[in-house]
């Protein structure tokens, strides 16, 4: 069964709110390293609440007492996963990295997947496996070569201001798209034979950077355009617009069909740690990250 307890995105939520983020059990795990100071993390990617991560980043300081030797890699990772008390996080795998690493500045490229799935008229024709994994529309089929012509127009350096939702930090809203897909999926293990209706798709996105919320309202546009509400070439008109509250971006795709498939760096080597988990979050209040 599918734990309730959900995060509300990934940056730990303080103060009196009652909701939790990742960060927050993270933190309340590195508790038990006993370090000298507080262990903090710095979090590669922030994710709104019911947006999983199949891979995600984090760097943090551990100062043992004197005489005692740091922690391995292999140990830290161990003694993380022990102390976790969400059966929905797990660390992958850490590494040590130099002084003045940081796990967002550093990284690379972060690519994120969408999942779609068509075919669905009602929600309990969904796997149950499956719920909270994808975007079940309605329609049977999808107008997919229609959806890779339009996500060609958002290729490249752009100000993406048409594709940002209102609360971002961001003090520019220029991003340069290196890659943006449209592809079947092989098939869901989670769907029987008599399913056989359902088809599933990956949308994947990959930038050094996004903006808030980017991710969930290009991929709305292109299921517009997939659904024939628009025309390929409309989606520069919106891009060129900069406007996000226009007739046809101010959709945003549920957050349970996005995952955060990588965050990319160079060669890591050094002294402080950095962390990648994997974390499923099925729903919860909407966190503003």
């Amino acid at each position: 069964p599918e734990p309730r307890s959900a995060c509300s995105g990934v940056a730990a939520v303080r103060g009196s709110q009652r909701a939790v983020g990742v960060q927050n059990y993270l933190e309340e795990a590195a508790k038990r390293l006993n370090s000298v100071v507080p262990v903090k993390f710095t979090i590669s990617s922030r994710t709104d609440a019911g947006v999983h991560a199949l891979s995600n980043a984090a760097h943090l300081d551990i100062q043992r007492r004197s005489g005692q030797p740091p922690f391995s890699p292999e140990v830290l990772a161990e003694a993380l996963n022990g102390h976790l008390r969400h059966p929905a996080i797990r660390v992958l795998q850490a590494f040590r990295v130099p002084s003045d690493f940081h796990a967002r500045h550093a990284a690379t490229s972060r690519t994120y997947l969408y999942r779609l799935a068509t075919g669905c008229q009602r929600p309990d024709q969904l796997s149950v496996f499956e719920r909270n994994r994808c975007w079940a529309l309605r329609a049977d089929c999808l107008d997919v070569d229609a959806m890779q012509e339009a996500a060609q127009h958002l290729l490249g350096t752009h100000d993406f201001s048409a594709f940002q939702s209102a609360g971002s930090p961001a003090t520019s809203s220029v991003r340069t798209l290196r890659r943006a897909s449209v592809s079947p999926d092989l098939g869901s293990p989670f769907v029987l034979p008599q399913e056989n209706r359902l088809q599933f798709w990956n949308l994947e996105f990959e930038s050094q950077s996004f903006l808030y919320r980017q991710v969930r309202r290009m991929t709305a546009v292109l299921v517009a355009v997939g659904l024939g509400a628009l025309r390929p070439a409309q989606v520069r008109v919106i891009l060129e617009s900069r406007d996000p509250l226009g007739r046809h971006q101010t959709r945003v795709a549920p957050a349970c069909g996005l995952f955060l498939k990588s965050v990319q760096y160079g060669s890591p080597g050094g002294n402080p740690a950095c962390v990648q988990w994997e974390s499923q979050d099925p729903g919860g209040k909407e966190a503003p990250a």
